[in-house]
């Protein structure tokens, strides 16, 4: 396939992979900067960027590993660039001790994480959700974290964008959860026109440089970032930091930032939270899912509405922060809820957690193959008798 500037048209789409879906939604997004280490199954996002990014005067570095990939992308993105880059479950392992600095430092970026089977090496060309936990909590300490997970080409496409928005709106490290089937099935697709594309551009300051606090407290929750190199000098650290970047313990210091870290993405659930639901209205059963999983699932809701059971479908694309008012409001009246996933039950944690595992039934699997409409759908008819 050619790759241009808008490979869709609005008659006949385009028939493409969900790595290149990603690859092409970050261009849109302005991304100008790649930095990755091969990895299956995520290597054609880095593939097609290889090409693309020069085509639009962004720059793209195949570096020697991941840890050198994410710390790339960091520098890239205080430089001024919409960064990001690519791997799968072992390379997300080795860059989780940057995706905290970058949290630390409030330094916004975007990870692609196409998940497969493991753990270790695994079988790298077999489909998995097992990274789920590892997005929320791979790192160590306590910080808040944006992940979104598509369900197809297209959502891959868009969701892409969406990363790239969240990362500049919140000053926050986005991580973009696909699996290999996303990543590697075609579909064909029509994109949107770019001029039609929301794009959330870093917020700039006014203040001149001696007056300039990149982590400001008040008044906003997001503090403007200006690049380095234009003239605003400022310093940047894994460390807890005051309002002008260095170290401190003052608790007087600590506390208002961690607040306002946790703040800005806390108030702003309503923006960051993407779903959708389906029959949930009169439903007596509930299934939620999300990635590939969530294509089987809303196949086996259609067949069970056939055979006459009330079932409605929560598809997440926001999977944390985790949807709990969501999640609590379509369960509340049910007495039933069908959680199918390919892992051992991790999302299922955070649904137990909020609704109770008497109500949640696991619909699971971790051994390389996808989960059918009709797994879910015999659980659905089990747990109706």
């Amino acid at each position: 396939m050619t790759t241009n500037a808008n490979p869709s048209d609005e008659t006949n789409g385009v028939l493409m992979q969900g790595d290149e879906a990603c690859a092409e939604g970050a261009i849109a997004a302005g991304c100008r900067f790649f930095a990755g280490y091969p990895i299956t199954p995520a290597t054609e996002i880095a593939e097609v960027l290889s090409r693309r990014l020069p085509q639009v005067g962004g720059k793209f570095i195949q570096m020697e590993d991941e840890i050198g990939s994410i710390a790339a992308v960091i520098g890239a993105s205080v430089g001024g660039a919409k960064a990001m880059t690519a791997t799968s479950g072992p390379g997300f392992s080795l860059m989780q001790e940057n995706i905290g600095y970058a949290a630390m430092a409030e330094i916004p970026c975007v990870i692609v994480d196409v998940q497969r089977l493991g753990p270790s090496t695994g079988r790298p060309t077999s489909p998995s959700q097992g990274d789920v936990m590892q997005a929320r909590w791979g790192t160590h300490g306590d910080h808040p974290i944006i992940a979104l997970s598509p369900s197809s080409v297209r959502e891959t496409f868009d969701l892409t964008v969406r990363a790239f928005n969240f990362a500049e709106r919140y000053r926050t490290p986005v991580i973009l959860l696909m699996d290999e089937v996303i990543g590697h099935m075609r579909e064909r697709i029509v994109l949107p026109d770019p001029d039609t594309i929301e794009l959330v551009e870093r917020a700039g300051t006014t203040v001149p440089p001696e007056w300039y606090k990149p982590y400001e407290n008040f008044p906003l929750d997001v503090p403007p970032l200006v690049p380095f190199g234009e003239g605003y000098r400022y310093h940047i650290t894994g460390l807890h930091h005051d309002e002008r970047g260095y170290p401190t313990n003052r608790l007087d210091e600590v506390r208002p930032w961690l607040e306002r870290v946790f703040r800005k993405i806390e108030s702003s659930i309503s923006d960051i939270m993407i779903y959708e639901e389906d029959e949930v209205q009169d439903a007596d059963t509930l299934v939620i899912a999300y990635g590939v999983t969530a294509r089987a699932a809303r196949q086996a809701v259609e067949q069970a509405r056939q055979h006459g059971h009330k079932v409605g479908l929560i598809k997440l694309s926001t999977i944390w922060p985790f949807p709990e008012e969501v999640v609590e409001r379509a369960a509340d009246r049910l007495h039933r809820v069908i959680v199918p996933e390919l892992n051992r039950g991790q999302l299922a944690l955070e649904v137990e957690r909020v609704v109770g595992r008497h109500k949640v039934r696991r619909v699971n699997r971790a051994d390389g193959s996808i989960l059918s409409p009709d797994d879910i759908l015999d659980a659905i008819k089990e747990w109706s008798r």
